[in-house]
């Protein structure tokens, strides 16, 4: 007789419970495609990394971060709670003009997962919102608000239809998409999706945060302009963040790449400029 089937993991590699409904043959379908991706990338960053100068550049919520996760629950072993306490603890006293800002402790916790490290998470997290994403976290959060308005003026330059319609529901952006930067998709989509889009946002920097939301609308564009109300609207912007298109995590990124179209640092920059003034005359 052929052994029994051991049952299906509830708990994911990073430590993540999965929901009741949790489609894992969807999922093997896609890991078993992506190991081999897997595979090809770390041979690839091992070749860069042996290169000459290795790769070049081209008090808290602690209770709350991370709730359905094993290891961050009190009963773990170790308990990443204390981890995760130390690296912000640390940051605070670090960068005294940020200190701390909700939304760090989901990132810091994302570092604490991967490095297993609170030095290399530490670094890590003063690489994001030292140098790659100024403001984001200080106390105006300036950076975050012009950010969210720049998403704004690309939508309406590459899809005048979606921005009209929160237009005329009087929709802030901020309302359906601060999550994505505030928190940088995590706890938004799925972890291999997210680790993905860092790998490009450490390396390339913050255009990738645009390229990602772009891609989400634009993917799900007519099914956004089905609503017909403000909380329709909120709910459908919650809904295309899962799903076996944001599960896809490889295919998604070449997605990222080619569904937003031509997207220069001229023209985020442009637009950076014209959104912050127009912030700062606000204030």
């Amino acid at each position: 007789l052929a052994p029994p089937e051991a049952p299906a993991p509830m708990v994911d590699p990073y430590g993540f419970e999965r929901p009741e409904d949790f489609d894992y043959a969807a999922y093997d379908e896609f890991l078993s495609a992506y190991l081999a991706v897997l595979t090809r990338r770390a041979l690839k960053w091992s070749r860069l990394l042996q290169r000459d100068g290795g790769l070049s550049r081209t008090a808290t919520d602690l209770n709350r971060t991370f709730p359905d996760n094993v290891r961050f629950q009190k009963t773990a072993q170790p308990c990443l709670q204390k981890a995760l306490f130390n690296v912000l603890l640390a940051y605070g006293l670090h960068n005294q003009g940020v200190g701390y800002c909700q939304g760090m402790n989901f990132i810091a916790g994302y570092l604490l997962l991967i490095t297993k490290s609170e030095e290399e998470s530490f670094w890590l997290l003063d690489a994001l919102v030292g140098r790659i994403l100024p403001d984001y976290y200080s106390p105006a959060m300036l950076g975050l608000k012009m950010d969210q308005e720049v998403l704004a003026e690309l939508v309406r330059m590459k899809l005048p239809a979606v921005a009209a319609l929160l237009d005329g529901h009087g929709v802030l952006w901020t309302l359906v998409v601060s999550r994505w930067f505030i928190c940088l998709f995590v706890d938004i989509l799925p972890v291999e999706t997210v680790l993905r889009i860092w790998d490009c946002l450490f390396n390339e920097g913050s255009k990738i945060i645009f390229r990602v939301a772009l891609t989400l609308i634009k993917q799900h564009q007519a099914f956004i302009l089905e609503a017909t109300s403000v909380p329709d609207i909120c709910d459908k912007f919650k809904q295309i963040t899962s799903g076996s298109f944001v599960m896809q995590c490889h295919t998604f990124m070449q997605k990222v790449f080619s569904e937003p179209g031509s997207l220069s640092m001229t023209t985020i920059t442009r637009l950076r400029e014209s959104c912050r003034a127009a912030l700062l005359a606000q204030r």
